[in-house]
This record gives C-alpha cells, structure tokens and sequence, in this order.
C-alpha cells in the first residue's frame, strides 16, 4: 500500500472526488479554487467514470497539481481490468450500466494515463488545524465499500479500526466513492465524504458537490456548472444509458446502491 503523507498544511483545502468525465464540472471547480487562491487540492478517487470526456478531464485533473488517491476506477483502468470493480451487486442495474460506460472509457484514455493512475496513492495523510487525517476511496477493508450517512455504526468502526491499525491514532476520515457528501461522528472520531462533482447527490437538484477544509471544519457547497452542455456532450458521444439525464434532473438512474432510507419516496 502507499500512503502519500503530506505533512502539515495549514491553509484552506478544496476536497473534491468523483470526477466522473464531467470535463465541465472539473473545470468549474478548479476554478473555484483558483478564484479562492486554495492552493491545496485533493481528489478522493474516480476521475473517470460515468460521463464523455474522460480524455479532457485526465488533461485538467493532471495539470491542476492536485493530489490524489486511487478510486476503484483507477485502480481498475490501470490494470486495463474488465470492469470497473464498482462493486455493484451482479445483475442489479448499475452493475449493467457500469459495463457500458467502463468499457467507452477504458478503449479512450491513453497509457500513460493508466501508468498515472497506477502510481497513485491509495490513502493521504495529512495534519490540519492540529488534527491529523486520512483519505481513502470507499474505505479502508475494501476500495468500493459504499458507506453512507445511514450506514450502521459498526460498519464505521470496523473501517476506523483498520485505519488505525496501519497507521495509527487519527482524528478525521476524509473518503468519497458512495457520491453523496455527509458527516458524522464515530466514537470520537469525525468521518467525511465530500460528495462528487460529476453527478449530483440524488436530491433533484443538479448541481454537484465538494467540500472546503477550513480552520478544521468541513464547509460543504454546492457545484454549479453547464450540465446542458455536459449532457450533450454525453448524447452526442452516444452515451445514452441514464446518466446523461441525471446530469439534468438529479437523479440516478438506478437506486439500488442506496439505502432504503435515501431512496426517492415512492407515490
């Protein structure tokens, strides 16, 4: 495993994950960062996923001299792996989906991004307004393990205790992966997800997410950007299969990752 150790930083951190192919989301937040002056920036893993321009957003992610870890996707691209390793269950609808925009990105991008991608982190650390943190994707037992805010607390310890015993006492986990940005306390210790920028959160609403560490508290914000654009980029790449509408309406195509209780109410 290597864990990239940033040491301490001390200014604001733009935290963002699950850039997803969505050049248009990922050039609106590196300009956030560079309107706010936030040198620091880290990517919590899937740069290339669900949308059509996996090409032009590995171009912008590379040259923004953010850090990153890898997600579940990366570490499958860089194997050139069958599958994106998603862990979504067999037969459900995301797992079917997943084939047909895992394959459109797997034959686009280049090698040696798949070489970039192998030589990723697979966790950061960090010190932060005297607190010492760690990002990992999904979670530490598991790349892909989807953990949401509903998720029951013992899940959370099994994860922080797997943590600790790599790399001892922490204060904060910062992850990304499940796509919807929460926070929560675990016996002391205060878990993250910032949320992803290239789909939005399942709320009906299509701006996406990320998050700003300052001072030692999370801000969460929201992401607006040209989706319009971003879905026709999708359809026109032929790109069909939902997710070009979830851009739009803020919604998934597909709830079957999500716990019942984040599920759309039915009537």
């Amino acid at each position: 495993m290597f864990i990239h150790d940033l040491g301490a930083l001390e200014d604001s951190i733009l935290i963002f994950g699950g850039a997803y192919s969505n050049v248009d989301a990922t050039r609106s937040v590196l300009s956030i960062a560079s309107e706010q002056n936030i040198k620091t920036l880290i990517h919590t893993g899937d740069a290339v996923a669900y949308c059509a321009t996996p090409c032009e957003t590995l171009f912008e992610l590379r040259k923004s001299g953010a850090y990153f870890i890898k997600g579940n996707c990366e570490a499958q691209l860089a194997l050139d792996a069958p599958d994106c390793g998603c862990g979504f269950e067999d037969g459900s609808t995301c797992d079917l989906l997943s084939v047909k925009w895992y394959d459109y990105a797997r034959m686009r991008i280049l090698d040696a991004d798949k070489a970039w991608m192998d030589d990723m982190a697979d966790w950061i650390i960090f010190r932060h307004a005297g607190k010492r943190y760690v990002v990992v994707h999904g979670g530490a037992t598991h790349i892909s393990r989807f953990i949401f805010s509903v998720t029951p607390q013992d899940v959370f310890e099994e994860e922080i205790a797997a943590i600790t015993h790599h790399i001892g006492p922490i204060d904060a986990v910062i992850c990304g992966h499940s796509g919807i940005a929460f926070e929560r306390e675990i016996s002391g210790i205060h878990w993250i997800n910032a949320g992803v920028i290239g789909m939005p959160p399942h709320d009906g609403d299509p701006r996406t997410q990320y998050g700003i560490l300052k001072n030692g508290k999370m801000e969460f914000h929201r992401l607006s950007y040209d989706f319009v654009r971003a879905q026709n980029s999708m359809q026109s790449a032929g790109q069909t299969y939902g997710y070009e509408t979830s851009l739009v309406t803020g919604y998934w195509p597909s709830e079957d990752v999500l716990p019942p209780q984040l599920r759309r109410a039915k009537g």
